[in-house]
């Protein structure tokens, strides 16, 4: 039932979100999909959670991870942190919090230290999810809102269409073979049309900065 809301809330803030119940599926994902964010509870069915996070740190994987848990006792955060955590949350816990923590170490991970981002009058805040125009409001959908931030936490990244479904759409989500272009257009409609750039056989970006 945790596991559940958690997922929906999410959805609901425009994360894409992939729900492994047990420790082999976790680690079968995480060896071939290329995360932004591990959300790791510690009492995994198959393995204890430390284990799955002591072995994605000796392989080098430097993705976040917040564990989520209903440990709370001091030894429990330190071993915790020690084993390679960022962040250690404990259950019950507000949604609003989590997302906020998931926003902050989202940044970190980006190098960017202001909760706005900004790109050729375009503003976005991503807590509040809106977004601005040389000052006046744009109305986006939450895919469009997830897609724009995307692009523009990257400005000098050239994202192909696989690369963006990968991170709109979780596992088992049904995807119209046209639902990026859709969102694309709507962006460059409410925009305008040179805000974001095609590159022709690659993929999509922003505009470069004046």
């Amino acid at each position: 039932m945790i596991g559940e809301a958690i997922r929906a809330g999410l959805k609901r803030e425009g994360f894409a979100v992939d729900w492994m119940h047990e420790a082999a599926a976790a680690r079968a994902a995480l060896a071939t999909e290329p995360f932004d964010l591990l959300l790791l509870d510690l009492g995994l069915p198959g393995s204890d959670g430390l284990t799955l996070l002591k072995g994605l740190r000796q392989r080098g994987a430097a993705l976040p991870v917040l564990i989520i848990t209903a440990r709370d006792a001091v030894s429990d955060r330190v071993a915790g942190l020690d084993a390679g955590a960022d962040d250690y949350l404990i259950k019950p816990f507000d949604l609003d919090e989590l997302a906020a923590r998931i926003r902050a170490l989202l940044r970190r991970r980006s190098g960017r230290p202001a909760p706005l981002i900004e790109h050729q009058g375009v503003v976005l805040d991503p807590a509040a999810h809106r977004a601005t125009r040389d000052g006046a409001e744009v109305a986006l959908s939450p895919r469009e809102f997830a897609l724009l931030q995307l692009l523009m936490e990257r400005p000098g990244t050239i994202l192909s269409r696989a690369q963006i479904e990968e991170r709109l759409y979780g596992f088992g989500e049904e995807v119209e073979s046209n639902a990026v272009e859709v969102h694309i257009h709507g962006l460059r409609r409410k925009l305008g049309a040179a805000f974001i750039l095609t590159v022709r056989g690659v993929g999509y970006r922003v505009a470069p900065g004046a």
